[in-house]
């Protein structure tokens, strides 16, 4: 139990523990969003000001990709920026999507084997 208890701190990621991700059918995947909706609505800044809250708070909320969008979308809609000065939100935004596409093409494959 240390051995996966330390896995899980370093990687939440580990072959072992990723079954903990997998949902058995619709309604449970839908259960499983909240885990990534609602602090990413919450530490985004959508809801409160992304200046007002903790360091702590900013740090998780910057690895957000909604943090980036929601800055990006302000600065198209509103301010009108040029695309250099909002490569600041897409290049995160482009990682995340680059990670997460990774990852789904490892289960992919896992379950073609």
């Amino acid at each position: 139990m240390g051995d996966r208890s330390a896995a899980w701190g370093a990687n939440p990621f580990t072959p072992d523990d990723t079954k903990f991700f997998r949902a058995q059918d619709q309604l449970q995947a839908m259960q499983m969003t909240f885990f990534f909706f609602l602090p990413s609505i919450l530490l985004s800044g959508f809801m409160f000001p992304f200046r007002g809250m903790p360091e702590w708070a900013q740090a998780i909320g910057n690895i957000l990709p909604l943090t980036h969008f929601l800055l990006l979308v302000r600065g198209v809609l509103l301010k009108g920026s040029p695309l250099h000065e909002l490569w600041p939100q897409i290049w995160p935004i482009a990682v995340f999507m680059l990670v997460v596409i990774a990852i789904g093409l490892q289960f992919y494959r896992r379950t073609l084997d």
